[in-house]
This record gives C-alpha cells, sequence and structure tokens, in this order.
C-alpha cells in the first residue's frame, strides 16, 4: 500500500519516480507557477510535470532555485511538442527546454503526442537523450496500445511511462493492463475531470464514507490502480488537499463502484485523430 507522499514507483530501468506530482498545465510563467510550485514542495511533493507546450518551463526552473530542495531530490518531466517531432528538432527541442528549465537533465522526457509519421524519429532522438544521460527516463503521452505496439516493434529501449487522460469516465482498463505486462508505468493527466464529477453520487458517498473529498478520492483510486497522478492546481489549499490521499485505503468494493463510473468519455482529444 502507498502510504506517503514519499513513497514511489519503480520504473523499468530501476528510477524511482514519485506517485503523486504536480502538473502545471496552463499555470502562467512567472509568479503564478513559481508560487505553485513553492507550495507544493512545502507539502511534500517533489515531481513537478511540465512541456515545451506549456510556456512556463523558465519559472518551473526558477521555483526549482528557490525552494529549499536540493535539484537531485525532485523529478522534473518535460514534453517535446508535435511541431518539434523528428530526429534532429526534438534533439534541439530538448536541449531549449532544458535552457529554459536552467538545468542540466530532465527526470522525464515524453513524446507529448503520437504525430503520425513523426514519433519514431521523435523516439530515436529520445533515446539518444537516454544513453547520453541527458535524461534519466523517456516515454510517451496519449500513446494508445496500437502506437506502442507499433512503437516497440523497432525501438531500442521500451517507454518506461505513458501519461494518458484517465479518470473514473476513462478508466482505460485495457491499456492499463497492457503497459503493467509491458513494464511501461501509466500515469494520469486530468485525473479529476476539470471538476465534473464532483457531484457524481457515488463518488460523493464514498468521499462522505472515508472523511474525504470527492478529489482525493479519485486520487486514492488513481495510486492503488498503479497509476501515477499529477492534478494540477495553484491553490495552496488545493495543493496541499490533493496530497492528503495517504492515510486511508479504498475497499476493493469501493474501487469496483468507482470504476463502474467508466464511460468511456475522453474530455481531451483523442490521440487517432489530434
Amino acid at each position: 500500500m502507498i502510504k506517503s507522499i514519499s513513497d514511489t514507483a519503480v520504473l523499468q530501468n530501476g528510477l524511482k519516480m514519485p506517485w503523486l506530482g504536480l502538473g502545471v498545465y496552463k499555470a502562467e510563467e512567472g509568479q503564478e507557477v513559481i508560487e505553485a510550485i513553492k507550495h507544493a514542495v512545502a507539502a511534500g511533493y517533489r515531481s513537478i510535470d511540465t512541456a515545451s507546450f506549456y510556456k512556463n518551463e523558465e519559472g518551473v526552473g526558477e521555483a526549482v532555485k528557490q525552494v529549499d530542495v536540493p535539484r537531485e531530490e525532485l523529478f522534473i518531466t518535460t514534453k517535446v511538442w508535435n511541431t518539434e517531432q523528428g530526429y534532429e528538432e526534438t534533439l534541439r527541442s530538448f536541449k531549449e527546454s532544458l535552457k529554459k528549465l536552467d538545468m542540466d537533465y530532465a527526470d522525464l522526457f515524453l513524446v507529448h503526442w503520437p504525430v503520425s509519421g513523426k514519433y519514431k524519429e521523435t523516439w530515436k532522438a529520445l533515446e539518444t537523450l537516454y544513453k547520453e544521460g541527458k535524461t534519466k527516463a523517456i516515454g510517451v503521452c496519449n500513446f494508445k496500445i496500437h502506437h506502442l505496439e507499433d512503437l516497440m516493434k523497432d525501438c531500442e529501449i521500451k517507454p518506461m511511462v505513458n501519461q494518458v487522460e484517465y479518470h473514473p469516465r476513462l478508466t482505460q482498463k485495457e491499456l492499463l493492463a497492457f503497459c503493467k505486462d509491458h513494464q511501461i508505468q501509466l500515469e494520469a493527466w486530468r485525473p479529476l475531470l476539470k471538476g465534473e464529477i464532483f457531484d457524481e453520487p457515488i463518488l460523493m458517498a464514498l468521499a462522505e464514507k472515508h472523511n474525504k473529498t470527492v478529489a482525493q478520492v479519485i486520487l486514492r483510486w488513481d495510486l492503488q490502480n498503479g497509476v501515477i497522478t499529477i492534478p494540477k492546481s495553484v491553490n495552496e489549499n488545493r495543493i496541499k488537499e490533493n496530497a492528503d490521499i495517504f492515510d486511508f485505503e479504498l475497499s476493493m468494493e469501493d474501487m469496483e463502484q468507482i470504476d463502474s463510473l467508466n464511460k468511456d468519455l475522453r474530455n481531451g482529444p483523442d490521440p487517432d485523430e489530434f
């Protein structure tokens, strides 16, 4: 059982990655993202998830300098955007991301979306960066099973992480099982569905049962399914609340009730159509 915010998942290469992280999508560059990260680190978070597309890598780098936790104790993820994909383009994009972050390395570098005809060359660039020690782990985002199968047909290094939309309306059971079988760690973006399911009666009843919020119940469900979760917020109280999920456990019946809410409903784009 995951009992602490300092608990980690172990990736296929042995790297430890925190189960809970802070997503900073739409956090404004500058003071907003800096303050959000400061609040998160003070609350015990050690993992920060950004991307070149988020346009706040400089703020993330500045926040890392300002917190009283050494860089090597933090886990920083960034991603290559669709318009920057391809072998040379990805190497350039990563170099630019590191420059903005003002860091010597990333902990995790991800392909943001499976751009048709491009993602294999992009992946070769990630393999190069990994072999050169410029990133400690590499992975993908928004890859369905067929994308993963296609990539793994001729890659040297398997993806270590697959970050996808994952919440009680989109439980992705087949993808989760596939990733577990292939030692690919699944990670959830938009785990709280922007609050759109907070009035769901089953979730409200479970929250009351455990004396927790609906958000806390959902995040606990993520962890108990073996899924890393990165809820995003810039609100100090919400950031703290999202981290208060390590002192209770959902029963098998609770878990099944949440699973029953699945409608295969995407809030974000379908990776096959994006």
